[in-house]
């Protein structure tokens, strides 16, 4: 083992999460601290790994951006031909993790991924700026190509193709929303002994409440 790595660590203390201190609903708790990352300074609060399952069992994870939520779940947006898309097609199972390293906390999010509507995914992309419109049609996400010049010779293109013209969005791009079926809150402690609160939801629309060791 590499010593200098085995050696690498630090020690949480800036903050704590108890029961009482908590909001009883964990969008609002992700409200709150999602406002605190943004205030900070963090860079992109709204990053976040996106793990999805192959059909052969294979997790995959990569960087997503957060780009809404609310109490009917997390949403984000991709190619739906891309690797995750096609992942999500055969496997509405996922799961969110938010770092935020500054503050000494991470979310976890589980459950179950659908399409956003049409609408909803119409309005998103045109609010994107032109160039990322493009390239929304220029990329065939998650493809081999033979370079980079490929990219660059179809985006100049498309200039051409759509100068001074609305860009439609492709029908192979658009949004997901994530439904929680749990939603952890962690906030690193001091000796490793860090504060972990799960929310599952309920029947009656509240959410339980309980303390994982950590």
């Amino acid at each position: 083992m590499d010593k200098s790595l085995a050696d690498l660590r630090q020690e949480y203390t800036q903050s704590g999460l108890t029961e009482t201190n908590a909001f009883p609903n964990p969008f609002e708790q992700f409200q709150y601290w999602f406002n605190q990352a943004v205030a900070a300074q963090l860079p992109e609060p709204n990053a976040m790994t996106l793990a999805t399952v192959a059909p052969n069992g294979q997790p995959s994870a990569r960087i997503v951006l957060l780009k809404g939520f609310d109490e009917t779940g997390f949403v984000f947006y991709t190619n739906y031909s891309s690797h995750k898309g096609q992942q999500l097609e055969t496997s509405a199972a996922a799961a969110l993790v938010f770092w935020w390293a500054n503050l000494e906390r991470q979310v976890r999010i589980e459950g179950q991924v659908a399409k956003v509507s049409e609408i909803e995914s119409d309005e998103y992309f045109h609010s994107r700026p032109l160039g990322s419109q493009l390239g929304a049609w220029a990329s065939a996400q998650s493809q081999v190509i033979a370079g980079r010049e490929v990219l660059e010779m179809t985006l100049r293109a498309l200039e051409v193709e759509y100068q001074g013209k609305i860009i439609s969005r492709p029908p192979h791009w658009g949004g997901y929303r994530l439904k929680p079926t749990s939603i952890e809150f962690w906030q690193g402690r001091p000796n490793r002994l860090h504060d972990r609160l799960l929310y599952t939801p309920l029947a009656d629309g509240s959410w339980k409440i309980e303390r994982l060791s950590p």
